[in-house]
């Protein structure tokens, strides 16, 4: 008798539990007659309202990205000073600078940072980036910063490497020249004992404000 009562309610507890299951697959299947909204984790009552289908059918529609991502970067170069900073912080040497020095200031940043070394060449490797963004955070004129693009896969990693320099060839040579020239001209000062020319004083990149608050750690 026992065991015949422990076998129904084993019948009865299968069926309890297999309603309650096909309960919860009816409700899934009448919400997914349409899609859940898609937008910014940041906005009210997101994790309220995510009833529905959740595939997103990229990349004809995409979920908003967060303005303090971290993604792929990019430099402004007009108003780089080419400090090197950047590619001293970098954990896994991604930034390759070649700098060219200028006898003189020869242009200003966007914040009025004057300008004295030429940017030969200033390349990101985004294969081997680690989107730590300490490089951003040193950057004194906020050059360099991480975009919101998220999808630049391709199926030659080469060309994960990206080149903001704008200087052509003829114009690396000739910025060479005149700073080899330059420094001829103040060893022949210095062997004749001519006065070398006052050295301009430089001054210090003007930082920015920031615009937007520092990401959660």
């Amino acid at each position: 008798m026992q065991k015949e009562q422990s076998y129904w309610n084993s019948i009865r507890t299968a069926v309890k539990t297999l309603t309650h299951g096909l309960s919860l697959t009816f409700k899934h299947m009448v919400r997914a007659r349409k899609s859940s909204k898609t937008f910014a984790i940041t906005q009210p009552g997101y994790f309220e309202d995510q009833q529905g289908i959740a595939t997103v059918q990229y990349p004809h529609e995409t979920i908003p990205v967060p303005d303090n991502g971290r993604y792929k970067l990019h430099n402004e170069i007009d108003d780089c000073i080419v400090c090197d900073k950047c590619a001293k912080i970098c954990p896994v040497n991604c930034i390759t600078i070649e700098p060219i020095r200028s006898p003189g200031e020869f242009g200003k940043t966007s914040d009025g940072t004057p300008k004295r070394i030429y940017a030969a060449v200033f390349d990101i490797d985004m294969a081997k980036c680690c989107f730590c963004g300490l490089c951003t955070t040193v950057c004194p004129t906020e050059c360099l910063t991480m975009t919101k693009e998220y999808d630049f896969a391709t199926f030659d990693v080469t060309t994960h490497n990206f080149g903001f320099g704008n200087m052509r060839v003829a114009e690396i040579e000739q910025r060479k020249k005149e700073w080899a020239d330059h420094q001829q001209s103040k060893a022949q000062a210095i062997t004749t004992g001519t006065p070398a020319p006052a050295k301009p004083v430089m001054a210090k990149p003007k930082f920015k404000p920031p615009t937007t608050p520092p990401a959660n750690s």
